[in-house]
């Protein structure tokens, strides 16, 4: 069991390091498209006809209802649907949710809080939206401002003269040396 957890642990801290690196090197038009594609995610953004639906009776408390009720419902979303309909740079941060069943290649999201089978369904395809919104928020980095470009590059030369003066520094302390002579 624990080994299991480590291995889903390092999995996923694998995934989200993965896609990081895709971030970086992700072209511009790439990043623009993922964040338009994100800002317009809506829970009808991935069509409910990918999913395959079941309900099944729910645990815990709740007398006959419980027992008798199939109101627990759970949505099976092939990643070879999903994929095709989703930015590429996510692709990393979704193989590495919680929901992703590696056995099947599907992401297996259950929601049982409600009595009712179409709520559960609804908060099925809430957890989904939210998922891959996450992912999106991991793995797409934020549009740089002009202001923050300006900083950056005011930064950098101040670095690079401050290492430049650095360097002349250490040069000048060597040559001092080679120029003594012991009389």
């Amino acid at each position: 069991m624990l080994a299991k957890l480590w291995k889903t642990a390092w999995r996923g801290r694998w995934a989200a390091a993965a896609s990081l690196r895709r971030a970086h090197t992700a072209s511009d038009d790439e990043l623009r498209a993922a964040r338009t594609w994100l800002a317009q995610l809506t829970a009808d953004t991935i069509p409910r006809s990918i999913c395959a639906v079941s309900f099944s009776r729910s645990s815990g408390p709740g007398g006959q209802n419980v027992n008798k009720v199939n109101s627990k419902a759970t949505i099976k979303v092939p990643m070879s649907d999903l994929l095709p309909l989703v930015p590429k740079i996510l692709h990393p941060s979704i193989r590495s949710s919680r929901y992703y069943a590696e056995n099947s290649q599907a992401l297996v999201i259950q929601a049982d809080d409600s009595r009712k089978q179409s709520q559960n369904l609804n908060a099925c395809f809430d957890k989904l939206t939210s998922m891959i919104a996450e992912a999106g928020r991991a793995a797409v980095p934020g549009e740089t401002s002009p202001e923050q470009k300006k900083k950056v590059q005011k930064l950098q030369k101040a670095a690079n003269e401050a290492r430049i003066r650095m360097k002349k520094a250490h040069s000048n302390k060597k040559s001092s040396r080679k120029g003594r002579s012991d009389e």
